[in-house]
């Protein structure tokens, strides 16, 4: 979710805030007073984003006496405990938990380890959570949960590039009017057997909001512990086979070819909604086939690991059936997750219970049957998938953890450089506070779901790990605040979890980011994502960064879901689109001028450097082709750990996937992949396109295939070449 550029920091207890003792209290409990926009630039945000923010939080902040007693109430609360209720051990680290150290002498410490194991000291822990509890000398106690932790992430297993793709829009011959796990999976194995990728990174699979329609962004789901169904092959499931009502199946069968056609043959919209419900109907007649006893017994121990978390998001679909996507507006005694009613509406509906649960468990096999796949044909990573920043407020996950939530606001970003009014992507935060006192649970359980079948785990606004800006219900997103969590703990679950998997994390950290978190995250093994467009020396005069001053620790590309692609950028056509919808600030010819010297710089650029010829090219756009190959040369100079390729620009569309500014104006989320006329390209054609396969021979060097384990190549192209 790129939101421009984000601010540079912030503080608690600013002067021009007003309310010494308010400020304080904000301070307490990690909520800001003021933000820095830009370096040497302070603003101050307003007192009822700080009152609205702690009643979030569980403070009363509402009245001057309120303030007062609530702040002798934490100050006394931090100055009495013995330990925080997370506490951080880095493995090599020498010192140890600074809270570990600062408790009074004679503390008796125990642990007891994620295991069930008892120690009597915190030294030489395995990694993991474990329970410590502190009794001190004058007989307080105190408890904390200890992670353990390495040092840092995984790195990537070498260089390597790979394709950037949103998997809706990857359509094939045999999926049913979007593209499915198997397409991914079949452009895995083709893009790591004949052209040596080493990963495919896609868009959030996150289990979505059902309703007509369904909100198409994958970045608001209702569940980003479990996947999407509609992104089953349904032939793929092995009780397909065994469907007795044959003749009902076949019609249905029929629709799904139809519903393909409309997309690939007359050009229509990805309509997720009719694929779903076509879905859903053929997975009524599968799912009604008994399991067999091996399937039966794979069936159980998926239910056992992911014991009620799984019971509550299949209940929640259960009750969305009868009661409407919107749990808010659920009968009262409903809205709980563990009240008697839910209870007794789980067993009046086990039928439907038993079906969300089956169809989560069908999705997560052909999750890890993609990543298998492109581990065995050969890829480094595998397949990159995609955490969102939060879920949608009516969904799933919002439902069964209410008391992790923070109620009445939602996640955005202030007033920036590129949006003056600031952003609400109305999602609701989790709160940091309730996220300590369980150890971080619910974000461990999260990132161990999604880790089962993920080679690598790209973060969506990867800053959220440090803070959050909070807009509470009603006010404009000006009038917001930044919340902060704990970092060093959600960092240290991060890499644990990472490395139990054996997987790279990249972290998304477009825009100015607040000092010292770009460190951090380097310094913990998570990738940064550069996108080329954007990386100028800003701290200089301002011209586009020469290959060798970029980072190394990154995942570098030429542009991102959310901007135009590469040849849209290069012939200016990104701009004509934003002058017909109407979302331009400045004059057409000024914008459009802006453009076209942007791309010169750029092209000037990698002319000097030998990657294109500008003498014999003529102006921007001239050989777009040639261009683009260009551009991804100058990745290649780069010391990148990972390139990645959006994949239409390996056809020539021009249409980005999502267009930030617009809802209804333009179709977000629903474009299949087309060549430069706007013609969808299946991905059995797609894979035989003279451009894609010229495109992906710049690569060549990196994947580690030989030419001769690719078959035919495109024509010799000229130098790119790893320095």
């Amino acid at each position: 979710m790129t939101s421009g550029f984000e601010d540079a920091g912030d503080s608690a207890g600013s002067g021009d805030f007003g309310d010494a003792d308010l400020a304080r209290l904000a301070e307490l409990h990690g909520v800001a007073t003021s933000y820095s926009p830009a370096p040497g630039r302070t603003v101050a945000v307003p007192a009822s984003a700080v009152v609205a923010a702690l009643a979030a939080l569980g403070v009363d902040a509402g009245a001057p006496d309120a303030v007062r007693t609530a702040l002798a109430a934490r100050e006394r609360e931090l100055r009495e405990r013995l330990l925080p209720p997370t506490v951080v051990h880095w493995a090599g680290d020498p010192q140890g938990p600074a809270a570990l150290a600062a408790l009074p002498p004679g503390t008796r410490l125990r642990v007891e380890t994620e295991d069930g194991e008892e120690r009597e000291a915190a030294e030489g822990l395995p990694l993991g959570v474990h329970r410590v509890t502190a009794v001190a000398p004058d007989g307080r106690t105190g408890h904390a949960h200890l992670v353990v932790a390495p040092d840092r992430l995984p790195a990537p297993p070498g260089r390597s590039y790979g394709l950037l793709v949103q998997l809706y829009s990857l359509l094939s011959r045999r999926s049913w009017g979007m593209g499915d796990l198997a397409d991914l999976a079949e452009l895995a194995g083709w893009a790591a057997r004949t052209a040596g990728a080493g990963f495919v990174q896609v868009n959030p699979l996150h289990a979505a909001v059902p309703g007509a329609p369904t909100d198409p962004s994958p970045y608001r789901p209702s569940s980003r512990r479990f996947p999407d169904p509609v992104h089953l092959r349904i032939e793929a499931v092995p009780e397909f086979a065994y469907v007795a009502d044959r003749e009902r199946l076949s019609a249905l069968l029929e629709r799904a070819e139809r519903l393909r056609a409309t997309v690939l043959d007359k050009g229509a919209l990805i309509d997720r909604d009719a694929v779903w419900e076509l879905k859903r109907e053929v997975l009524e007649l599968v799912l009604a086939v008994p399991l067999a006893p091996g399937r039966q017994a794979a069936y159980d121990d998926f239910r056992a690991a992911h014991g009620e978390a799984l019971d509550d998001h299949a209940t929640w679909y259960a009750l969305a059936e009868t009661h409407g996507s919107d749990w808010h507006r659920w009968p009262d005694e409903l809205r709980d997750p563990r009240s008697a009613a839910t209870v007794r509406a789980r067993t009046d509906l086990a039928d439907r219970v038993a079906f969300h649960t089956r169809l989560a468990w069908l999705t997560d096999a052909q999750l890890r049957a993609a990543q298998r796949v492109a581990s065995e044909a050969g890829m480094a990573v595998g397949i990159v998938h995609d955490l969102a920043v939060g879920v949608h407020p009516a969904g799933a996950d919002a439902w069964a953890q209410q008391e992790v939530f923070a109620a009445g606001t939602s996640v955005g970003a202030p007033p920036d450089a590129f949006n003056a009014r600031g952003q609400d992507w109305g999602l609701p935060p989790w709160r940091p506070d309730r996220l300590a006192a369980t150890g971080h649970a619910p974000y461990r359980d999260l990132l161990r779901a999604l880790f089962r079948y993920a080679g690598a785990l790209r973060i969506d606004h990867v800053m959220g790990l440090f803070r959050l800006w909070w807009v509470p219900q009603g006010s404009p997103p000006t009038e917001g605040t930044y919340v902060r969590y704990d970092a060093e703990a959600m960092l240290a679950i991060l890499a644990l979890e990472a490395t139990r998997a054996g997987a790279v994390v990249i972290g998304e950290d477009l825009g100015t980011v607040e000092p010292g978190v770009r460190e951090t995250l380097q310094r913990r093994g998570v990738l940064g994502t550069s996108v080329l467009w954007f990386e100028r020396d800003w701290e200089g005069d301002g011209r586009p960064l020469p290959p060798d001053r970029w980072r190394a620790d990154c995942l570098a590309t030429a542009t991102t879901h959310d901007l135009p692609p590469t040849a849209a950028r290069l012939t200016g056509d990104h701009v004509d689109l934003r002058d017909r919808l109407g979302l331009l600030t400045r004059p057409a010819a000024e914008e459009r001028a802006e453009a076209v010297a942007d791309t010169a710089e750029w092209l000037a650029l990698l002319g000097s450097l030998g990657l294109v010829d500008r003498t014999a090219a003529g102006p921007p756009g001239t050989d777009e082709e040639e261009e683009i190959r260009a551009v991804h040369r100058f990745l290649l100079r780069t010391p990148a750990r990972l390139i990645g390729v959006w994949l239409p620009d390996g056809v020539g569309d021009r249409r980005p996937q999502n267009l930030p500014g617009t809802w209804d104006q333009y179709p977000n989320w629903r474009l299949p992949i087309a060549d430069r006329e706007g013609r969808p390209v299946p991905l059995e054609e797609l894979t035989d396109v003279p451009r894609l396969r010229a495109l992906l021979a710049v690569f060549e060097q990196v994947g580690g295939v030989s030419a001769a384990a690719r078959g035919p190549r495109a024509r010799e192209l000229p130098d790119g070449s790893l320095t």
